[in-house]
């Protein structure tokens, strides 16, 4: 069930996603820039009308991402396990609240139901859950996009920690890659909707290439993927260029044809 549609009509975009997971804590943490950055990716989903995958919980970032999303008009499915009820669930829960056994079913649920992943600032689950979500695309187990909302700079020091990986030799250059990184919500959903640039998909495809959990036959897809995915940012980033017109004035493809992100 969704919530009452606050916003206007002509005001939303659409975006390239329907479905956006978003991890978060069960806490509002002690700076109000991290509920606002929350609130913010709320808006933001709404206006480009994409639902909203959860935790489930009713408390902290969970809480004010759930309320923003769906008062918005937007639908939201909150997956939570049934050990966890007590302790992430005060008062009254909005949109399609979904109970599973144990943690592994709810992302497994979370990454079934999404077509990408962001990471607002949270404790340790969060951040399980994000580096869940980052091995996987590494193994190839999904190919969606996994961003990362720094507000005020929370995750800096988890984001030298990969840096560490890299210079010690644990993480490859293309694996590092994989999480796009953002400081506003904006700039984080823009820059995944369009993708993660030419070099980057160069990287994983090359990543995927020497992958020895993936078979023969799943190194291809994900190959003929990233490619697709190169081909179809050209496209898109051709589109949204300004060009002239035949009246000499100087326009994009995108407003021509009236179209959303690919």
């Amino acid at each position: 069930m969704e919530g009452t549609d606050l916003s206007s009509t002509s005001e939303q975009k659409l975006g390239r996603f329907k479905r956006v997971c978003v991890f978060c804590g069960s806490k509002a943490g002690y700076k109000s820039t991290y509920a606002e950055a929350t609130i913010e990716l709320g808006k933001i989903l709404v206006q480009r009308k994409i639902d909203l995958v959860y935790g489930g919980g009713s408390v902290g970032l969970m809480g004010l991402i759930s309320q923003t999303v769906f008062s918005g008009g937007c639908h939201v499915l909150g997956v939570i396990p049934k050990a966890l009820q007590i302790h992430e669930i005060s008062g009254e829960t909005v949109g399609e609240v979904k109970t599973v056994a144990d943690m592994h079913q709810r992302k497994s649920e979370m990454a079934k139901h999404a077509d990408a992943f962001v990471a607002l600032p949270g404790g340790y689950g969060t951040m399980e859950e994000l580096l869940e979500m980052i091995t996987w695309a590494q193994l190839g187990i999904h190919d969606k996009p996994v961003g990362l909302l720094n507000v005020d700079g929370y995750y800096d020091s988890l984001l030298a920690l990969f840096d560490k990986g890299v210079e010690e030799g644990f993480i490859d250059n293309a694996a590092r890659k994989i999480v796009v990184i953002a400081n506003t919500a904006e700039e984080l959903i823009q820059t995944m909707e369009v993708g993660r640039g030419e070099g980057a998909l160069l990287e994983v495809a090359e990543l995927l290439v020497g992958n020895r959990f993936l078979s023969e036959k799943a190194r291809k897809e994900r190959i003929t993927h990233c490619i697709l995915a190169m081909f179809c940012r050209s496209m898109w980033l051709s589109m949204t260029r300004l060009h002239p017109d035949k009246d000499g004035k100087w326009t994009n493809y995108q407003s021509l044809l009236k179209v959303g992100n690919p």
